[in-house]
């Protein structure tokens, strides 16, 4: 499904029903369909499912598609479908978006859930950064011209793909490594490119931190060469509710890695966000 938000197009999915919506939000460069092998467990919860601007059906952004931007798109979404409150839980990028969300509208935030995702700014500008998120941040410009010049995202798969997993995936899960090959390969190059200039200018939230008096989720892996699991450990300590959960043997992509797990965390951070409402 899709709507019209601000002159723009916004893919989604919603499977209706009663009760506060658990809002998911896809990381980078994949789309809403990375949630599928969640669904089944979150059956009983409404699950309304956004792709990010310039990835799935979404249109892509005109400018550097900043998390303040992409945060109003989730409440056109929401808007749209009369939804006043709704649990955000958002992997990588969409994490930031959740956290975008919450300084823009908290009242409409039922529940708080960070995916393989963290509240720093950008490595580019925090000296604080360890080196994986230092790296990651020198090469955004020289990427998003990359998407732009070529016009495919051959260069965002070389960079992210090879680290996106936990080890013993490549060794062992050739099946995972090609399915993200596909899911990174059909986004839309220059709505990436907009994305990654956008992930550049995010603010750092850890503000925001001991204003989250909703149910909260901080979920790690173990293996997750972005993202120290012990750095999101402190993430969930710092707010009032919030539960973290540690898969060990999971790189930066739970919801493949460890789907049952990660469906399980989710369907809880649901049901507690229902409860507390």
């Amino acid at each position: 499904m899709t709507l019209t938000i601000d002159g723009r197009r916004i893919a989604y999915d919603d499977t209706g029903g009663a009760g506060v919506p658990l809002v998911l939000l896809h990381g980078f460069p994949l789309d809403r369909t990375v949630w599928d092998e969640q669904m089944p467990a979150l059956a009983g919860t409404r699950v309304i499912r956004i792709d990010l601007r310039g990835c799935g059906e979404s249109e892509p952004s005109d400018g550097p598609a900043l998390m303040e931007a992409l945060a109003g798109d989730v409440a056109g979404v929401l808007d749209a479908l009369g939804v006043g409150r709704a649990a955000l839980a958002g992997h990588s990028i969409g994490g930031y978006v959740a956290l975008s969300f919450f300084r823009m509208f908290a009242e409409r935030v039922a529940g708080l859930a960070l995916i393989a995702s963290h509240v720093a700014q950008d490595a580019g500008r925090d000296a604080s950064a360890d080196c994986a998120q230092r790296e990651l941040a020198a090469g955004r410009d020289a990427l998003a011209a990359r998407l732009d010049s070529d016009g495919s995202m051959d260069a965002a798969v070389a960079s992210y793909l090879p680290r996106y997993f936990a080890p013993q995936v490549y060794r062992e899960r050739a099946d995972l490594v090609e399915r993200g090959r596909a899911m990174m390969q059909r986004q839309n190059p220059h709505g990436c490119a907009q994305l990654v200039r956008g992930m550049k200018e995010r603010l750092d939230s850890h503000d925001l931190l001991g204003d989250v008096e909703v149910p909260a989720l901080v979920l790690a892996g173990g293996a997750d060469s972005y993202l120290g699991a012990e750095t999101l450990r402190a993430t969930a300590a710092a707010m009032r509710d919030a539960a973290f959960v540690l898969l060990e043997d999971a790189g930066h992509l739970p919801m493949w890695e460890a789907p049952a797990a990660t469906a399980e965390a989710l369907a809880s951070f649901a049901q507690r966000a229902r409860e507390s409402s």
